[in-house]
């Protein structure tokens, strides 16, 4: 099946498949052979971001321009995703510890 949306970077996307399975993350780049580079600023964040195959992600109808997501200039950093993520209602639902 194919993806009503591209995999661009500034793409909303949430892991369908993994230990981050219902994570919500940002897409800082399209590698172009399957993967892309995601972050969510929490716990993948911009330095350290997560390689993830196209078809374990499901993209989300929102796209965001990452030159304008730091408002004051300079360069992207991990609050700034955070904060655009919760901004657009993905807050991180997962708990630090697990529960059982």
């Amino acid at each position: 099946m194919k993806e009503p949306f591209s995999l661009s970077a500034g793409r909303v996307v949430e892991s369908l498949q993994g230990r981050d399975r219902g994570t919500c993350y940002l897409v800082l780049e399209n590698r172009g052979d399957g993967f892309v580079l995601v972050a969510d600023g929490l716990h993948r964040r911009l330095d350290h971001p997560k390689k993830k195959k196209t078809k374990h992600l499901r993209a989300k109808p929102v796209l965001m321009d990452l030159e304008t997501l730091r408002p004051e200039g300079g360069r992207l950093q991990d609050s700034d995703v955070r904060k655009a993520l919760a901004s657009a209602g993905f807050e991180e639902k997962r708990s630090l510890c697990k529960e059982g």
